[in-house]
């Protein structure tokens, strides 16, 4: 081929990577857990400016079981072509490989993170009618003279860790009551069977609001706008503790750069659109936004960080 045919062939050779990183066909968003939760309620809330900037439908898939696994599995073994992307959570990347390391999917290992979606505190909150407490040192105090229970949505959630960890750092006990989900726990709490529980914002807000429960703090290492009066778990007295629950999106790790810097490119415009903040904070959900550049490492070390969490308070499945 002379120059002048390699020029002319140029302009065809390098439009080729980015038209095969554009999607061609809808695009499914894999959430593994059923709907209406908050996970689905945000993979709903990132689909639709998803879609806007893709120029394809972007369709939620529920596909839950095995604590996320069986979605995860899914998402994992699909085409490495952009169609096909994991909503990922703290649990999923966290927490799951070393609750069901038997299974042998983990997903820091079997995907790349496109960039984060939000952040989501749990809420400590005790039960007015069976706990006097009205701060964290207080519950401690409570916790030194009689037992407590306490409940959580599942053995292994971050939930469980949530209060696995608040307890140790106290150095005190408690018995875990665990739940099938954020629904159970809460009946269960409203039923007064336990004397606290951690979950997150979007379900345990109203109930404090209305004063049925009681919040002492938040897992995060900010105050989340639906709480602003509560305090972190830090500003109670414990020093370093910092389990925010996030959410990113990611796809299976043999997809083509040019695809994966294609769709970053669109959640990062999807996530930056003023109406997915109102959204996500209506949801109670705070904006979380780690560039593609940072979210593979930054995705990694946070789940490492749960994973040792998770190993050393030695949890297994249900």
């Amino acid at each position: 081929m002379n120059r002048r045919s390699l020029l002319a062939a140029t302009p065809g050779l390098l439009a080729a990577p980015a038209l095969r990183a554009q999607p061609s066909r809808p695009i499914r968003l894999v959430v593994t857990y059923p709907p209406g939760g908050v996970n689905d309620i945000v993979g709903r809330i990132i689909a639709e400016p998803l879609s806007r900037e893709l120029g394809q439908p972007v369709v939620v898939e529920n596909r839950a079981g095995a604590g996320g696994n069986i979605g995860t599995q899914v998402a994992a073994q699909a085409e490495p072509d952009g169609h096909t992307i994991l909503f990922g959570t703290t649990a999923l990347f966290g927490v799951n490989p070393v609750v069901y390391a038997a299974s042998g999917v983990d997903a820091v290992r079997d995907f790349t993170s496109l960039g984060t979606i939000g952040e989501v505190a749990n809420v400590l909150s005790v039960i007015p009618a069976r706990v006097a407490a009205t701060t964290v040192q207080e519950l401690i105090a409570e916790a030194r003279r009689r037992p407590l229970t306490y409940g959580s949505v599942g053995n292994g959630s971050s939930s469980h860790l949530s209060a696995a960890v608040f307890l140790r750092m106290a150095g005190v006990e408690a018995t875990h009551v665990p739940y099938r989900g954020s629904s159970p726990l809460v009946a269960a709490m409203l039923a007064r069977e336990v004397d606290f529980g951690f979950d997150t914002t979007a379900t345990s807000t109203a109930h404090i609001r209305s004063g049925a429960f009681r919040a002492l703090a938040v897992t995060t290492t900010t105050r989340p706008g639906a709480l602003a009066e509560v305090p972190t778990m830090q500003e109670a007295g414990l020093a370093g503790y910092d389990l925010g629950i996030w959410f990113n999106l990611g796809v299976p790790r043999r997809t083509p750069e040019a695809v994966v810097g294609r769709l970053a490119e669109a959640l990062e415009r999807a996530r930056a659109a003023p109406e997915t903040a109102t959204r996500l904070r209506a949801a109670f959900v705070e904006p979380l936004a780690v560039p593609r550049a940072e979210s593979d490492s930054w995705v990694a070390a946070s789940a490492a960080r749960w994973q040792a969490i998770a190993r050393d308070l030695r949890l297994t499945a249900d």
